[in-house]
């Protein structure tokens, strides 16, 4: 009877050993290459948020940053001054593109190809439609704007002060500390009017907060100016000091004013260029995450055909490689969110 008992209990602990070790059991309940991709998902977004502590790093460390609602204020034809539309378009179809792909894995659920194919190709599309905006928001910012990683044009003023004009004496363009500029490029014999008119083509006003009460300059008052033998309406024939600005070798204007306020009242100073990180920072993280967004689109792409196909169907795991494509999707619209919190508002 006790050899019974024994050989029960010893039976009973084989048994129990063996389920332990027999495999075929998913960890966390999840599928090995969905666990992979949460893996993958977590490293990438510790590689998102260093980029971006740095960024805010830097901005609060530097005395002087510009203002993004002057910076990304241009908006594909249409003139004037339109802070933060466009990005907040490309906004908006990146993440509508989230929907879509939401609506793609629960056809896929349904092992219903067609549905899938259908909201995946709508996904693709907007993450084409966010490339393409990216795409002419760094044209501008390169080819009209002459922002590179090593060049800032973009500049903010630490003191309030009142431009110069032609004459080498105050004009009636004011501007406050904190104020963020855009210095012109010119090529060598054509006048700054010609410049600016060029100019306005392809950014905004100067500044919208408190514009109109401060009487700072917009790109219109400046061409006026201009056209009334004000500032830029001699040729800038070589590089050199003039009256109302100091042009250097590349051609940037480096507009001259007189300081206002504080300690420095009264004194003759030009403009400089902004803090190279923020080309840099520009530059390098919005086009990180432009190439995660084209890895994305390739990916869906690739996983559409297959969907297609029918070599999912065997599989018979309702489509979970079009979930796992998913959650990189969802990962990607969410950095962007951040990107644009941090980059784009602060």
């Amino acid at each position: 009877m006790a050899t019974d008992t024994l050989d029960k209990k010893h039976t009973d602990h084989d048994s129990t050993a063996n389920a332990s070790w027999d495999g075929a059991e998913y960890p966390f309940k999840v599928g090995y290459g969905k666990l992979m991709i949460w893996y993958f998902l977590l490293s990438d977004a510790f590689t998102f948020a260093g980029f971006l502590i740095a960024y805010g790093t830097l901005r609060f460390s530097m005395p002087s940053w510009p203002v993004p609602d002057y910076v990304f204020s241009t908006f594909p034809f249409l003139e004037g001054h339109h802070p933060l539309l466009f990005v907040t378009l490309m906004t908006f179809v990146l993440l509508f593109s989230s929907f879509t792909m939401i609506r793609a894995v629960q056809e896929g659920h349904r092992e219903n190809r067609r549905g899938v194919a259908i909201w995946m190709g709508l996904t693709i599309l907007g993450g084409l439609g966010f490339l393409g905006c990216q795409a002419w928001e760094w044209t501008t910012l390169i080819g009209k704007e002459h922002m590179s990683v090593t060049t800032n044009p973009f500049g903010t003023h630490t003191e309030a002060g009142i431009y110069l004009g032609a004459d080498g004496k105050e004009s009636a363009e004011t501007f406050k500390s904190g104020s963020t500029y855009l210095m012109h490029r010119v090529t060598f014999g054509d006048t700054h009017e010609a410049a600016t008119a060029a100019h306005g083509e392809a950014t905004a006003p100067a500044h919208a907060e408190g514009e109109a009460a401060t009487g700072e300059t917009t790109h219109a008052a400046e061409m006026a100016h201009a056209a009334e033998g004000g500032h830029g309406a001699h040729a800038y024939a070589a590089p050199g000091d003039y009256p109302d600005a100091v042009v250097d070798e590349r051609g940037f204007v480096h507009r001259k004013y007189i300081v206002s306020e504080g300690e420095h009242a009264g004194s003759t100073k030009s403009e400089a260029f902004g803090p190279k990180a923020f080309g840099a920072l520009f530059f390098f993280i919005t086009g990180f995450h432009g190439f995660h967004v084209f890895s994305g689109v390739c990916f869906l792409l690739i996983i559409m055909i297959n969907v297609l196909s029918g070599i999912y169907v065997s599989r018979r795991n309702g489509n979970e490689m079009v979930e796992k494509i998913g959650l990189y999707w969802h990962f990607v619209d969410l950095v962007w969110v951040f990107v644009f919190l941090v980059f784009y508002l602060l």
